[in-house]
């Protein structure tokens, strides 16, 4: 009787192809939906030690990202918000040009790059940490013990990423807004009815739908993506940075598709 590993390898490349992406993304959605239901399970905050590893990996993720990403993502808004300006205005385009950078920045470019700027800062890293932990017997030493390795060390990291992607595109785009104020109405509170009203019409009830399940699509891939890697055993003779650099393309596939998901979803 054929094995099953050795009828996979039996099958055609253009057959494995799918079907490895399809065991890929069933792993990452199994762990998921296991760090979910800890998360929704009060014996886990029980433990102070959790509980501590938590904050502490919320902390790493967020606050040392935050200050880097802001400056980053303001001077980039400033960039495209002068091209915008002056593009509309020699094209007597200017009434729309405030809709273009709201949509462009909020809508579109933050939210990405906020999942991007966590995914190399910190996903990628702790990936490699908890794959190590796991190399070096770890995992398996708390396991023997009695501990739970998804919530010691899966679970706190997942939750820092997911927390410090939504907190970093949350923060930018409030910048931005701002900032096409200034653009727009200038150092003065004489437009903010006007701005208002404006903002207010891009934002309708299906907008924000799509642009909250977006990011939070983002957060999960960025949060669940390198650590299902990490506690997938690697192909053989790989080394740790091609194994790295399949983990970041997979993950920027998947991004690419909810991107494209949410730009049908805005603009069609």
């Amino acid at each position: 009787m054929i094995s099953p590993a050795l009828l996979y390898a039996r099958l055609p490349a253009f057959v494995r192809a799918p079907l490895h992406v399809l065991a890929v993304t069933w792993q990452v959605m199994m762990l998921g939906a296991q760090l979910a239901v800890l998360t929704l399970t009060p014996a886990v905050w029980r433990s102070a030690s959790v509980r501590e590893a938590t904050l502490r990996q919320i902390h790493d993720a967020a606050w040392y990202a935050l200050p880097g990403f802001t400056a980053l993502m303001t001077l980039l808004s400033l960039v495209l918000i002068h091209i915008v300006m002056v593009t509309a205005h020699s094209y007597g385009l200017t009434p729309y040009a405030l809709e273009t950078m709201v949509r462009m920045l909020v809508l579109e470019l933050l939210p990405l790059a906020a999942a991007l700027f966590i995914a190399i800062s910190y996903s990628v890293p702790e990936g490699n940490t908890l794959f190590r932990l796991r190399r070096d017997g770890a995992l398996a030493q708390l396991r023997a013990s009695g501990g739970e390795p998804l919530v010691q060390f899966v679970l706190p990291r997942a939750l820092g990423a997911g927390f410090a992607v939504v907190l970093l595109a949350l923060i930018s785009a409030l910048v931005a807004l701002v900032l096409s104020y200034a653009a727009v109405h200038g150092f003065t509170l004489a437009g903010l009815s006007s701005y208002n009203h404006a903002v207010g019409t891009i934002f309708s009830r299906i907008v924000v739908a799509i642009l909250v399940v977006k990011t939070a699509a983002f957060a999960m891939a960025v949060a669940l993506m390198p650590l299902a890697g990490a506690l997938r055993d690697a192909p053989k003779r790989a080394t740790r940075t091609s194994v790295e650099l399949r983990g970041l393309v997979r993950m920027a596939a998947f991004m690419l598709l909810i991107e494209i998901a949410s730009l049908v979803g805005n603009y069609y």
